[in-house]
């Protein structure tokens, strides 16, 4: 990074958390600055990383996918080895949506979409189960999502 976050970066990043497809002269509007210096600082803070890309945010139940599930996973094994093999099936697999890996009694938990209990089913016994990093699994049902992910937090501290 080329030196610390000041008012108008935060200002940025935040408008762009809420709407990613805010040209430089929209940006440079909500913000008060000039379009040339919104694109200077917008294409700094995509090169440092800071702005890791741009995606368009779907409604999971419009496109099926109606049961939102949480899944503790324990590894049969803890090794490097074990712990590289789990990780490669989770980045393989389109139903995970986040996954963590964890201190504490579970290794991981994963935050897992399907179109229903049948594909739940099949996902635990079919996929996750069989695989040999895996000893123990537990599912638990989304009922209710009280918030959803809105973006980061940007205070003044962020910089």
């Amino acid at each position: 990074m080329t030196g610390p976050l000041d008012g108008y970066d935060l200002k940025i990043l935040g408008e762009l958390q809420s709407d990613g497809r805010l040209t430089n002269i929209e940006l440079s509007e909500r913000i008060a600055l000039s379009a040339s210096q919104c694109s200077r600082r917008r294409t700094r803070l995509e090169a440092d990383g800071i702005i890791r890309g741009y995606q368009a945010n779907l409604d999971r139940e419009k496109l099926g996918l109606d049961l939102l599930v949480v899944i503790s996973v324990t590894l049969s094994t803890h090794n490097r080895d074990n712990a590289q093999r789990f990780a490669k099936l989770i980045n393989d697999l389109p139903e995970v949506l986040v996954a963590y890996a964890l201190t504490g009694e579970m290794d991981y938990h994963l935050t897992v979409a399907t179109r229903g209990l049948g594909d739940l089913s099949k996902f635990v016994n079919d996929v996750l189960l069989p695989h040999e990093s895996v000893q123990h699994v537990k599912t638990s049902i989304v009922l209710d999502t009280l918030k959803n992910f809105s973006g980061l937090p940007l205070g003044e501290a962020a910089g």
